[in-house]
């Protein structure tokens, strides 16, 4: 299949609205599970997920964590400016490095209200919180194809861009979600596992686990990892082109430590939490591929784009494990026990998974590049998957239900 001639009309469905969940389950665990075992669909309560896992399973997580990125300020004549920040502006070398900056820092941000925003006006907000007062200013620099670049600084000058947000800002939930958030959407938009701060939206398929399903797993031999993918806004990018080849997929940040990436070598049924997860973990084969045969590839230059792997890659073949020892191998060259990277990597149907066996994920919005994730995975089966859901009362989206989906 050529990947790049795929209509993403081809993977559409019906969802009617009643369907979307507006609000989480009273218990995360409580969310059905359909599973999928690459012949047959049954379902069960997502708590009894463990039962369904291979032995000796290697479950990954996205531990990254939702910050508040919604900002509103009031002009000086009363009307509101909406800034969602994105990601760290050019200087800025990742993510953790942008949400650390003290004082200042400039951010790319989508603006609600721009036409009333003129370029050098500064905003401001105070926010009194906990016996301190934030004094909060953002100024408008310049518009870019797709978003703004924002200054924002902000006294006490010691405090981190992501203690500011904590402070001034709200949870972004997903536009499809269309209500605005409430206070437990703060607890209840984060997984529980959650480290590090960087995401606009979560990564979904994990609100489902609790402390007792972790501990079911680890009592059934099943292990567990983790990698850190920041969740984008691109992530509910609509495809609006007439194939995938005229969509431009979102890139995003990923951060894996060494021992996740020799935790994954000799493993046989590794399962992602998550399409981020997926997308992090077959990233990472495409890295090794490029450092295999570029041992001196500078750190720069080590990333992927959205197409790599079907055109420049395309014709390279190496194990999973070859390929996770050659980064390993160029990890050690430049003494780093971190990668910390991008991705555009657009996965479809077409693509041959090189690391996952299985995926714990949500159901997708029609039309999607999450979805297409999906099918790439199971196949034309994505149909009879989420007709069953459909006809059998799953809560769908964000704060839906659940699915284990078997290669």
């Amino acid at each position: 299949m050529d990947i790049k001639k795929i209509s993403i009309t081809d993977y559409s469905y019906t969802l009617p609205e009643e369907k979307i969940a507006a609000f989480p389950l009273p218990g995360r665990d409580a969310s059905k599970l359909l599973v999928y075992d690459g012949k047959r669909i049954t379902e069960d309560a997502f708590r009894s997920l463990a039962g369904y896992l291979p032995p000796n399973s290697l479950l990954v997580f996205n531990d990254t964590k939702v910050v508040e990125a919604r900002l509103v300020f009031q002009k000086p004549s009363g009307g509101n400016i909406e800034i969602f920040c994105l990601e760290p502006g050019p200087a800025y070398t990742d993510i953790t490095t942008g949400m650390l900056a003290t004082g200042k820092v400039v951010w790319k941000c989508l603006i609600g209200g721009a036409s009333k925003w003129k370029p050098g006006q500064v905003l401001q907000k105070t926010i009194d919180s906990n016996h301190q007062t934030l004094l909060l200013e953002a100024r408008y620099l310049e518009k870019q194809a797709d978003s703004f670049l924002i200054e924002l600084s902000w006294s006490p000058f010691t405090l981190a861009f992501a203690e500011v947000l904590h402070l001034a800002g709200q949870i972004p939930l997903p536009p499809y979600i269309k209500r605005k958030p409430v206070e437990s959407d703060e607890q209840r938009y984060q997984t529980v596992y959650a480290q590090h701060d960087g995401s606009v939206a979560a990564p979904t398929a994990g609100l489902h686990f609790t402390p007792e399903v972790l501990s079911s797993l680890s009592n059934r031999n099943i292990q567990q990892s983790f990698v850190t993918l920041h969740v984008g806004a691109g992530t509910f990018k609509p495809v609006k082109a007439a194939t995938m080849e005229g969509h431009e997929m979102h890139a995003e940040w990923i951060d894996v430590h060494r021992a996740t990436i020799e935790q994954l070598l000799d493993q046989d049924n590794i399962i992602a939490v998550g399409t981020t997860s997926a997308r992090t973990l077959e990233s990472l084969y495409w890295l090794g591929v490029k450092t295999n045969i570029q041992p001196e590839i500078d750190a720069a230059a080590l990333l992927l784009g959205q197409w790599e792997v079907y055109d420049d890659l395309s014709n390279l073949t190496a194990s999973k494990d070859e390929s996770l020892r050659a980064l390993l191998r160029w990890m050690n060259q430049h003494n780093t026990d971190r990668l910390i990277t991008r991705t555009q990597l657009l996965i479809a149907p077409g693509y041959r998974f090189r690391v996952i066996k299985g995926l714990i994920t949500n159901f997708h919005q029609p039309a999607s590049t999450l979805l297409l994730l999906v099918a790439a995975l199971v196949g034309d089966s994505w149909k009879d998957i989420y007709q069953y859901a459909l006809d059998n009362n799953f809560r769908f989206l964000s704060y839906g239900d659940s699915s284990l989906l078997m290669c």
